[in-house]
């Protein structure tokens, strides 16, 4: 494999996959989740590399080598490194937040691995890797985040080798015998007639999607429910020579049993009730033996121009286009430039992450002290708090902001965010449910906006002095789409 034999794609990459709003949701979700709340996120981590682990486990005569391996979607790497460790494989661990990759060292040190993959900031429709190049591509939960799957399974198709084996677990399969009535929320948050319809195995007759589903999108992250199980085999068909398909369909409660009962199979159960679906596929050709990662760079191309890229004396990766992504706790941000700078704009006057130092000199009144782990880092307010933004960008903007709301506001009444802008009233949302939240406004036209965030009711708490109603992790102004 020259350095030269980067894309040879023809036609720009597809535009209707994901919007960039998507893009920018799933960056502060995971940035934000990652590891929020590190002792949950790393058990279930770990549960899901139990459950993907036995998946390939059982399938490894069809998956021959696993070396290199490209897990897209990867969050904060957990599966990557179990293909490291556990399948003794060399590879890389790709996922639009790097942030969410930078806490993979927490696995590390929780889970004893010794071997870590390549940690690379990319975009699946935009994959910054050369034609052929890599003989074992995973994603979990991943596609049904784009409105245009098959791009996907394009990008992935160009850079497997001959022979080389995608493997997909975890996606949903669309349910024909549902009535579609309206969207049934995840279990924990259910009201007490929809978990008992839910353990009887019925709920699912009643949802139009996925259960939980809405409240992923409430976030921005948009899904994508549309694909039946004829669907998928028609599209995996058309692009890979050779498949074989792992189905996990729903068996709850006595009304999600006796269909299976009825029919018999796991693949019937699936085409009327839905479930999930692992697909393992392969590449038209010869399988190559396996290829050891010693110089990751070879496997890479610019996001940009699509050349070869190089490593410098500091360890940053670098383009004759003038392309150049240095390594930032362990991760190379490989997106392109002018998506790179919009998903991280850094300390910019026009943006407050919590996370990030130099934030405060934004911040105004009514914000308590900085709080939280990772990339959950917050600032409680007690009902009202205010800050400073100023435009760095032409256009008319959104006012983005980022909370959490906590179990203790609803008990004290039905909570509520008001966003005032220049003194002018916004917007005004409820909360309907404990756990992160999104409050988004068009704002009128300025080159700088005093933010001001009211939010009620308050509550305290036992041996602390201080007033407490939401806490607020981000503020932002965006561009309209």
């Amino acid at each position: 494999m020259g350095k030269g034999d980067c894309y040879n794609r023809g036609l720009p990459p597809p535009n209707d996959a994901q919007s960039f709003s998507v893009k920018r949701a799933q960056v502060e979700f995971h940035n934000f989740a990652s590891l929020g709340e590190p002792e949950r996120a790393i058990a279930g981590y770990l549960d899901e590399n139990r459950r993907r682990g036995t998946i390939i486990r059982g399938h490894r005569d069809f998956l021959g080598a696993m070396s290199p391996f490209l897990e897209i979607g990867a969050n904060a790497g957990h599966t990557s490194y179990m293909l490291a460790n556990e399948f003794a494989g060399d590879g890389f661990a790709l996922d639009i937040s790097a942030d969410a990759l930078r806490h993979g060292i927490a696995l590390m040190d929780r889970c004893g691995f010794r071997r870590a993959p390549v940690r690379i900031a990319g975009d699946a429709v935009n994959l910054p890797f050369r034609d052929n190049s890599i003989r074992f591509v995973m994603a979990c939960q991943v596609l049904s985040q784009f409105m245009n799957i098959e791009s996907v399974f394009l990008e992935v198709k160009r850079v497997l080798a001959p022979g080389g084996v995608f493997l997909f677990t975890e996606e949903p399969l669309r349910r024909p015998l549902s009535l579609r009535l309206y969207r049934a929320p995840y279990p924990e948050r259910m009201k007490p007639w929809e978990r008992k319809l839910f353990d009887w195995g019925l709920l699912g007759y009643l949802a139009r999607d996925v259960i939980g589903a809405e409240q992923e999108e409430s976030f921005g992250i948009r899904q994508n429910h549309r694909m039946y199980l004829a669907d998928w085999h028609k599209l995996i068909t058309r692009h890979f020579a050779a498949q074989r398909y792992v189905v996990f369909a729903p068996q709850r409660g006595w009304g999600e049993r006796i269909v299976k009962s009825v029919v018999r199979t796991d693949w019937r159960t699936a085409r009327l009730l839905g479930g999930t679906l692992a697909a393992f596929c392969r590449k038209q050709g010869d399988a190559a033996p396996a290829t050891a990662v010693d110089r990751f760079e070879d496997f890479l191309c610019c996001p940009d121009c699509h050349g070869a890229l190089t490593r410098d004396a500091s360890a940053a990766l670098a383009c004759s286009c003038g392309y150049r992504a240095p390594c930032e706790g362990g991760v190379y941000n490989l997106l392109p430039a002018a998506l790179r700078a919009e998903l991280y704009p850094g300390d910019r006057e026009d943006a407050i992450d919590f996370s990030l130092p130099g934030h405060e000199a934004r911040l105004r009144e009514g914000w308590d002290e900085l709080e939280g782990d990772f990339g959950n880092k917050f600032r409680w307010i007690a009902g009202r708090a205010t800050a400073v933004l100023r435009r760095v960008r032409p256009g008319p903007l959104r006012l983005r902001v980022r909370g959490y709301a906590h179990e203790a506001q609803f008990a004290a009444g039905d909570p509520v965010v008001e966003l005032r802008v220049n003194g002018e009233r916004v917007t005004r949302q409820s909360l309907d449910r404990v756990g992160l939240f999104i409050v988004e406004a068009d704002i009128p036209d300025a080159e700088e906006y005093e933010i001001e965030i009211q939010a009620s009711p308050t509550f305290t708490w036992p041996d602390d002095d201080r007033v407490f109603s939401v806490n607020i992790s981000m503020l932002r102004l965006v561009g309209r789409e």
